[in-house]
């Protein structure tokens, strides 16, 4: 079983930046694609990014692209969200969890094995 923990998150002003990590223990997630999802109170989880299991190929959400990057280092077992020109509609809270399919899905009925998630609030 796969045990995922979040961390990076904070209080940043608008405009700043923060780096995600998701660390994986228990098994490799080399073979897995990886996703982040982010929520806030009374909402439903949210895609945000995700990454296939080689690094090669991403996909993101609209309201993040050109904003965030995704990547992963396997042999640390870690994947990272950058988040730049962070907005206060950015604040949540951000979860990582492993993709059932090696294709990328932005939906979070795809996924397991979610992290604690990490908060992420940005001021304005």
């Amino acid at each position: 079983q796969v045990q995922l923990v979040e961390s990076g998150g904070g209080l940043v002003q608008a405009g700043g930046s923060l780096r995600l990590s998701c660390a994986a223990s228990g098994r490799t997630v080399s073979s897995y694609a990886m996703g982040w999802f982010r929520q806030t109170p009374g909402k439903e989880r949210e895609f945000v990014a995700t990454i296939s299991w080689s690094g090669a190929n991403t996909y993101y959400a609209d309201s993040v692209k050109g904003r965030f990057t995704i990547s992963r280092d396997n042999a640390k077992n870690t994947v990272y969200l950058q988040m730049n020109s962070l907005k206060p509609e950015d604040t949540a809270v951000y979860y990582c969890a492993t993709g059932r399919l090696p294709s990328l899905d932005d939906r979070a009925s795809r996924y397991d094995n979610w992290g604690q998630g990490t908060q992420v609030t940005v001021s304005s």
